[in-house]
């Protein structure tokens, strides 16, 4: 059964914009291009999947989206301000948040003080923040970790963690990097279920970089494919499935194809 998560209300103060979006980006390092040209757009409420074969570009365009990466051309904005100059903490103090391909919590902290900490960067009372992270961590199914070091969590409950941690203080975007990896199909399954309600009834724009092809097809309304840096397909779910630039993207052809991504896309 999925929990019940409560319905989405953006904190005072900050952008009221429903749109998240990357306009015409580029990222070049030393004179090699990372993005070209990229147009991406989040709406709340939205699960939008980036996907494409390694060094596609995926994590340079979260990096960006977020303020850890600065384009060298295009603009990133929220409702139409421009967010380029600021720096990646306030990307999250205007209700952008995300997750790490390697986790990064906080290792000698608890699970719960990793999501208090969070909570009190962001202005938050400590005994505000406390009652969030441990009604996030119920929501969420993983109270019973609340007391443990997260530098011990298995892999998949970092996973976890880190997702709950990103939630803290209701951001507007959320910003996912590989949330999957590592989890089984039953996990990645309840994992997807936990996404969708984060959209529907969180209200959260959700952008899901995801190595899991089956994932995303399952999961997303619209899916963005990059490859070399540049998008190379973007529609529904059925137009993903049955593009053959995206197949071509991943090694090529369908008997080349990864198992799981073959069976996706086949």
């Amino acid at each position: 059964m999925l929990p019940t998560i409560e319905p989405f209300t953006l904190p005072e103060g900050k952008v009221t914009s429903q749109v998240l979006s990357a306009g015409q980006v580029g990222v070049a390092f030393a004179g090699l291009s990372a993005l070209r040209q990229v147009d991406l757009q989040v709406r709340a409420g939205q699960v939008v999947g980036l996907i494409g074969p390694n060094g596609a570009g995926k994590t340079t365009m979260v990096n960006v989206l977020t303020g850890f990466q600065k384009p060298s051309s295009g603009t990133v904005s929220l409702g139409g301000r421009v967010l380029n100059r600021l720096p990646a903490h306030v990307f999250r103090q205007l209700g952008i948040a995300r997750t790490f391909q390697a986790g990064r919590l906080f290792k000698g902290l608890t699970v719960l003080e990793n999501l208090v900490v969070t909570s009190t960067a962001l202005g938050q009372p400590l005994g505000v923040s406390r009652v969030q992270a441990k009604a996030l961590l119920e929501q969420m199914k993983i109270a019973h970790l609340a007391s443990q070091l997260a530098g011990g969590l298995p892999y998949t409950d970092e996973r976890r963690v880190a997702i709950a941690r990103a939630l803290m203080e209701r951001p507007h975007f959320v910003l996912l990097d590989e949330p999957a990896a590592g989890m089984s199909d039953h996990e990645a399954s309840d994992l997807a279920r936990l996404i969708r309600a984060m959209a529907a009834e969180r209200g959260c724009g959700v952008l899901l970089i995801e190595h899991n092809v089956r994932m995303v097809l399952e999961t997303c309304t619209h899916i963005v494919v990059l490859d070399s840096g540049a998008v190379i397909a973007s529609g529904n779910p059925e137009a993903i499935r049955h593009s053959e630039v995206v197949r071509h993207a991943y090694m090529g052809t369908t008997a080349e194809l990864p198992e799981q991504t073959e069976a996706a896309l086949g």
